[in-house]
């Protein structure tokens, strides 16, 4: 980070408010004078050599569903935004940000409830693509994805229950970070499914996204160590995740896997026996519909009309789904993690598109069966990881001139995030390269 935090964050401020820009539609709340009071308190550190951490004096924005005290959550939501209640407290993520030093700017945009892998809101509206104004950004973390792409800050924070970090990021051409999902706090943050939320940062790197990640999970904060690529036990993925890709992303994927193999990385093939049970698993409806209908019905009772309608439908899809089958879901879940876990024993890390296909335009997804059927396709690779408990970060690909940005999505097993950052940062040169 280059210059003073006031003057990085004015800049910051300028963005948001530019009428050309995305601004009022990425940034549903912005501290402003909050943010500028901070910024001084961290310029003044710096004039005095101390640090709170590697995220003193860093600019970020947060998801709308963060609590922070004093304001409704909305989550995205019209009806919270009039029927909320205000916090009490900051979620403990925002209070390590706060206590970290970081500058927080605005709360960034979201699909309604976090329900969406597509980023559109007919509440709030729906920030454009960077690459593509026309095109949408990705979801449910989609405004923190074109923050982060914008340069709205350096680090966004965001949520990912089916990949609501990592949609956002391969979208927009920013790296995102989903946790292993115990390792940082989800209290305070407007829950999808309680059993398989996640916090994560976005940014333009690795490097920014390893110290948000560090201060958010109450880490000892050391530099990133790039792991040698030569010998590395790369899996790549075989069957339903590497099918159906679209141009951009069949040419973009392979040539990065050449990439690995050329930088020395052992490259195996992997074909997971453990997706088709997960598939069987989710033919009864999926464990996060029922956790998300049981949270919203009785909004759906008095407000159905009021809430987004492709956001609604995938709600009410899930009341038909008995509770001997939610129960046989979380119990089968539960025996497959741990056999995920011993697949993947013998692998540094598993590689895949992040997404199968790039960002399509807003206009397009007006339909909609258009809607619920690339909705999936944006989903169909990320959701896994979160469904088998496993940590995974996107990492964007090289793009030639008038392409758009795909996503490479790097695996591995619940608990070694950090080891995952150390790979990450290594493939990061390589791709930069």
């Amino acid at each position: 980070m280059s210059g003073s935090t006031r003057d990085r964050l004015e800049a910051v401020l300028a963005k948001i408010a530019d009428p050309k820009g995305e601004g009022a539609r990425t940034c549903l709340t912005v501290y402003a004078e909050a943010a500028r009071d901070a910024a001084d308190a961290a310029d003044a550190r710096a004039r005095a050599g101390l640090s709170l951490g590697p995220m003193d004096g860093a600019i970020v924005t947060i998801k709308d569903l963060f609590d922070v005290a004093g304001e409704v959550t909305r989550a995205g939501s019209k009806i919270l935004a009039e029927e909320g209640k205000p916090a009490v407290r900051d979620a403990p993520v925002v209070r390590a940000l706060r206590q970290g030093g970081a500058v927080i700017v605005a709360k960034t945009n979201m699909s309604e409830f976090a329900y969406t892998g597509v980023g559109m809101n007919p509440h709030y509206g729906t920030p454009g693509n960077p690459a593509d104004r026309r095109r949408l950004p990705g979801g449910s973390s989609s405004g923190a994805g074109v923050a982060a792409g914008d340069g709205i800050g350096e680090i966004a924070i965001g949520s990912d229950t089916g990949g609501s970090v990592r949609i956002p990021a391969a979208l927009c051409g920013v790296v995102g970070f989903k946790p292993s999902r115990q390792r940082i706090s989800i209290e305070g943050a407007f829950p999808l499914a309680k059993t398989i939320d996640s916090v994560g940062p976005l940014a333009k790197s690795v490097a920014d996204c390893h110290r948000a990640d560090a201060v958010m999970a109450g880490d000892r904060f050391a530099p990133i160590e790039p792991v040698p690529l030569a010998g590395l036990r790369v899996g790549i993925i075989q069957g339903s995740p590497v099918e159906a890709l679209d141009e951009t992303v069949a040419k973009s994927f392979p040539q990065a896997i050449e990439r690995l193999e050329g930088a020395g990385c052992r490259l195996s093939d992997e074909r997971i026996a453990l997706l088709d049970d997960m598939a069987r698993v989710n033919s009864r409806g999926g464990v996060q519909p029922v956790q998300a209908y049981a949270l919203h019905r009785d909004r759906l009772e008095r407000r159905a009309a009021d809430i987004d309608p492709n956001v609604r439908v995938r709600l009410e899809r899930a009341q038909s789904i008995s509770a001997a089958d939610y129960l046989d879901m979380c119990d089968e879940r539960a025996k497959l993690i741990p056999a995920m876990d011993a697949r993947l024993a013998n692998i540094d890390v598993l590689a895949m598109p992040t997404t199968p296909m790039v960002a399509p335009t807003i206009e397009e997804m007006t339909p909609p069966d258009v809607f619920a059927r690339k909705n999936a396709m944006l989903l169909r690779n990320t959701v896994i990881w979160n469904f088998f408990d496993c940590c995974a970060i996107s990492l964007p690909l090289p793009r030639a001139s008038g392409r758009l940005p795909t996503g490479l999505m790097l695996v591995a097993r619940n608990g070694q995030d950090r080891r995952l950052f150390g790979i990450a940062a290594a493939v990061e040169h390589l791709l930069v390269g």
